[in-house]
């Protein structure tokens, strides 16, 4: 048996590429069904939590330009899924909230990806781990 080489950055990012298309594969098809965009599904799932989140942090938390996400919030709020308030903490900020109806298609979708996504685990536990600490090491790296 050859002796195992070290993984070259390139394999890396290769493994990397293929299972976020493959699980973004995945849970658009379990998207479409409830109407949903992959893009929207990270907004939602975001303002779930009922907080209210400025559109800076909504840009960075969904990967999208701030053009982009302005548009699909707009397009969220045109579907009445999607409300903008002014934060009382400094008025020049919005904070954007799921309405009541959105908060009820969140739930929808939230169930739709759950039932098609693979059976949580030990294994979907440890992957978790190991991403965030590569993650982490790599967001420390870029601040040297």
């Amino acid at each position: 048996m050859p002796p195992s080489s070290p993984r070259r950055p390139h394999d890396l990012m290769q493994l990397l590429t293929r299972a976020e298309r493959l699980a973004a594969r995945r849970l658009q098809s379990a998207l479409e069904d409830e109407g949903c965009s992959l893009d929207a599904w990270r907004v939602l799932a975001l303002l779930s939590d009922g907080a209210g989140h400025h559109m800076t942090a909504i840009a960075e938390a969904a990967f999208l330009p701030p053009p982009t996400l302005t548009k699909l919030v707009d397009h969220l709020v045109d579907q009445n899924l999607v409300h903008r308030r002014v934060d009382p903490l400094d008025r020049r900020r919005i904070l954007a909230h799921l309405t009541p109806r959105g908060q009820d298609h969140w739930r929808r979708v939230d169930r739709a990806v759950r039932a098609a996504w693979p059976a949580e685990g030990d294994d979907e536990e440890l992957l978790g781990a190991l991403l965030g600490r590569f993650a982490e090491t790599l967001d420390e790296s870029t601040r040297v």
